[in-house]
């Protein structure tokens, strides 16, 4: 698309694809954004008040909210009032362009407007249509959708915090940014799907969902073994030693995951007969045993800091790491030359946001836009809707 019109096109390998964005908060949000960075061109569709996150302050950078920045450079902004007819005719011709359209409408709630899928594939047949809810499309499509509430009903809660303490929640909305994920992953299928088939379709994420496969062997242990698991504190299960441990100074996470490790993390500590000790030779054994091994470790460990200890483990091949602030874990990043910050936009709009977490050798992310203000681009993008299609070049 070449007309002057038209949205910039990316360069990354989702170049060529435009994006409807009828999402916001996180979920959704940081799904687009993730295809934005790949190349696609991304319409954030916001409603005139805009996107909640903008009011979700402090922290702020300037006056706007560091959540909403941190989940939506990339993006074009049109505000659109779904009520006002004139401006749900220009939704729906977006939606009718649009390779992907994505969207975290209560369940059914864009029906109304003319922007549910059975309405938007019937316009365009080969749209690729994800919906994210917090319980599905089915009985739970009633129940309103929000991390906090998904963390505590998918049992995710009850096994977070001391075992003798309160259930906590996990200090991110985990759940929203592994929907983000499986949003974008589900995308990502349909786009090969429709390369092969032409046919596009719609893709369904929920929060439960996510969160049930999100819990791994805490939910394994649940469906294959009977076990409804609990809350041990930052001790794992089936692993140790795999928590944190003291120091003579802080404590220092250690993960030795298998025999080797193990063995290794024995000779630093010097301390190598108890690597042949029978009572700790196999990994069930630490486990059943952690009571008798830690008081070792942990004397041992005493001897020494905890990054002192943890440049000798890293180096002899042993998984361990300092518990950070979220400044230390930048800085971690920097030190293994990740660069984990990059700039978005230029001057005053310049802004300071986390690099994309996928590198490509060929075709690498790119940071094009920074998080548009409401409506910032709603003159350009109403004229190139409202611009024929065969005027324009394709």
């Amino acid at each position: 698309m070449t007309d002057d019109t038209a949205p910039e096109r990316g360069r990354g390998p989702l170049s060529g694809v435009l994006v409807a964005d009828f999402s916001r908060v996180l979920a959704g949000p940081y799904a687009t954004m993730l295809l934005a960075d790949m190349g696609a061109e991304v319409v954030k569709v916001e409603g005139p008040k805009g996107d909640d996150t903008r009011t979700w302050m402090p922290p702020v950078r300037g006056d706007v909210s560091t959540y909403y920045l941190g989940v939506n450079r990339g993006k074009r902004s049109i505000a659109l009032d779904l009520r006002d007819s004139d401006d749900a005719r220009v939704a729906r011709e977006l939606a009718r362009r649009a390779d992907v359209l994505v969207e975290n409408f209560k369940p059914g709630g864009l029906a109304k407007y003319g922007l549910d899928y059975a309405s938007v594939s019937a316009a365009n047949p080969g749209v690729v249509y994800a919906s994210i809810s917090g319980f599905g499309s089915g009985a739970g499509r009633d129940v309103p959708g929000y991390d906090l509430m998904v963390q505590a009903m998918s049992g995710l809660m009850s096994l977070t915090g001391d075992p003798g303490g309160p259930p906590y929640r996990a200090g991110i909305s985990v759940f929203d940014v592994m929907a983000g994920n499986h949003a974008a992953i589900g995308v990502l299928a349909a786009l090969r799907h429709r390369d092969a088939t032409g046919r596009g379709q719609h893709v369904e994420v929920n929060l439960l969902s996510s969160a049930l496969t999100g819990l791994v062997n805490h939910s394994s242990a649940y469906v294959a073994g009977g076990v409804v698991p609990y809350r041990m504190g930052n001790a794992h299960p089936s692993v140790f030693p795999y928590e944190p441990l003291p120091t003579a100074d802080n404590d220092l996470i250690v993960a030795a995951g298998n025999d080797g490790q193990f063995r290794k993390l024995c000779e630093v500590l010097g301390i190598p007969e108890v690597a042949d000790d029978p009572r700790f030779a196999r990994m069930a054994d630490r486990t059943a045993r952690r009571e008798e091994l830690r008081p070792i470790l942990v004397g041992r460990l005493a001897t020494r800091g905890a990054l002192e200890w943890f440049e000798l483990l890293v180096a002899a091949g042993v998984p361990c790491g300092p518990i950070n602030t979220i400044d230390g874990g930048f800085a971690m990043a920097e030190r293994f030359g990740l660069d984990p910050i990059v700039e978005v936009g230029e001057g005053d709009r310049a802004v300071p946001t986390t690099r994309h977490p996928i590198r490509f050798s060929a075709t690498p992310a790119a940071y094009r836009l920074p998080p548009p203000e409401l409506d910032e681009h709603g003159d350009e993008i109403r004229k190139w809707l409202s611009t024929p299609e065969e005027n324009q070049d394709v």
